[in-house]
């Protein structure tokens, strides 16, 4: 069949965010009062059968302008498709899509079963207490729990009505597409003296469905969602359209750059850096975002729609030591260094470390476009990779930035704030 690939932005989904890797464009001004402009390598390309998209054969009831960004997607997986037709057709012919209903477990165990499955028999040996076998959704839930991709509660049950959140959806996606090993390998996380990195147990498909492109990339708060949070039906269809045009390298690149991960051997002051930071992977891009609790960011500083960070941001958050106007509490394991620049650029005015000379704390700093102006910055971890915040990804990722990569390739210089080792 031929495919076409097409980059990922506004001719694609309309109303989202021009993808942009030069740190120009970004939110409307009324979306912050300072922050870094997009920022980060390009996002992956998609691939989809030509002229799926053109095909009319289902005529939605319920989507309106403001569900623009996502009519692709719903298309892809619901006309194109019947992995997400849930609903009876209306008596004028026309389908409900409920795009802003919260997904719940039955309803996306059935999707994604049709979707990556759909040859699978039920396990007899697989029962629920809350869902009976002659109930119509127990053949997908079975399915589900069978081949690894959802789990049931300590008891037993499938809670088949509660609500599917980021981290849940991520994860589905990620194990059927074949990286399960590849998420255990970062769950377990070491330095290279086999020192454990505590990471969360779904850190490792969280983090490979961002690097996947799994979340959609924002360009306003009303998108903005946290690994907790439960997702409506437009935004699990966004995920699963995704998770379905993955170009062909997509999968064999991220096994290739984390199945051997390991990070260099460090200190008390820069683990502990590292192990903060793993914390937020996740979390979604934000436009002038630089604070990661619900409660309120410093007054100075103002407010913020939810918890996130722009790349800057994530590096303030990571590191800058608390002071009159700015205190992380519950505090950091760490107390922080001065870090008075805001943006990238301030940021890089100071340094001078060449790539070879970086350490696990260090700032590493990124011209996009190539115009002689730095418009990017992530947290260097060590063995090239760094956690980062970039709009392609939506959000906060142990990034791969070693050889090859958009981050080598525009690398300009780093700059150390820690001097223990």
């Amino acid at each position: 069949m031929i495919a076409i690939s097409v980059a990922l932005g506004v001719a694609l989904l309309p109303g989202g965010p021009t993808a942009n890797a030069g740190g120009t464009g970004g939110p409307p001004a009324s979306y912050a009062t300072q922050g870094e402009a997009g920022t980060g390598l390009p996002p992956l390309p998609i691939s989809v059968p030509e002229g799926a998209s053109r095909r009319a054969k289902i005529r939605w009831s319920d989507l309106d302008p403001s569900h623009a960004w996502a009519k692709a997607a719903i298309n892809f997986v619901g006309e194109d498709h019947s992995w997400m037709r849930d609903f009876a057709a209306n008596p004028n012919g026309s389908y409900p899509f409920n795009p802003d209903m919260i997904e719940t477990r039955k309803y996306f165990a059935r999707t994604a079963v049709k979707a990556f499955a759909p040859d699978a028999v039920i396990d007899p040996q697989i029962q629920f207490p809350d869902l009976d076998p002659t109930q119509s959704f127990y053949k997908w839930a079975n399915i589900a729990v069978q081949q690894g991709w959802m789990r049931r509660a300590d008891d037993g049950r499938f809670m088949p009505d509660k609500p599917v959140t980021m981290i849940a959806v991520h994860r589905l996606l990620v194990l059927a597409l074949g990286l399960r090993s590849t998420a255990a390998h970062l769950n377990g996380l070491q330095t290279k003296d086999g020192v454990e990195i505590h990471t969360s147990k779904t850190f490792g498909t969280t983090m490979l469905g961002m690097r996947l492109g799994l979340r959609y990339p924002s360009s306003g708060p009303e998108f903005d969602v946290l690994p907790s949070t439960p997702l409506p039906r437009a935004q699990v269809a966004y995920s699963l359209y995704r998770a379905k045009t993955l170009v062909s390298y997509a999968v064999p690149n991220l096994r290739e750059e984390y199945d051997d991960a390991v990070l260099p051997r460090m200190g008390a002051a820069r683990q502990a850096i590292v192990e903060w930071g793993l914390r937020y992977v996740g979390y979604p891009y934000v436009w002038a975002g630089e604070w990661g609790f619900d409660s309120p960011p410093p007054a100075a500083f103002g407010g913020q729609p939810i918890p996130g960070f722009d790349c800057s941001g994530w590096a303030w958050w990571a590191l800058r030591a608390d002071d009159d106007v700015w205190d992380v509490s519950p505090p950091r394991p760490y107390e922080g260094w001065a870090l008075p620049q805001r943006s990238s650029s301030d940021m890089a005015r100071i340094g001078a470390v060449r790539w070879n000379d970086l350490k696990p704390g260090d700032l590493a700093f990124y011209d996009g476009n190539d115009d002689g102006t730095v418009d990017h910055v992530d947290v260097y971890v060590g063995n090239d990779f760094a956690l980062d915040s970039s709009t392609s990804v939506a959000g906060v990722t142990l990034m791969y930035v070693g050889p090859g990569s958009w981050y080598r390739e525009h690398f300009v210089h780093g700059r150390q704030l820690i001097t223990k080792r």
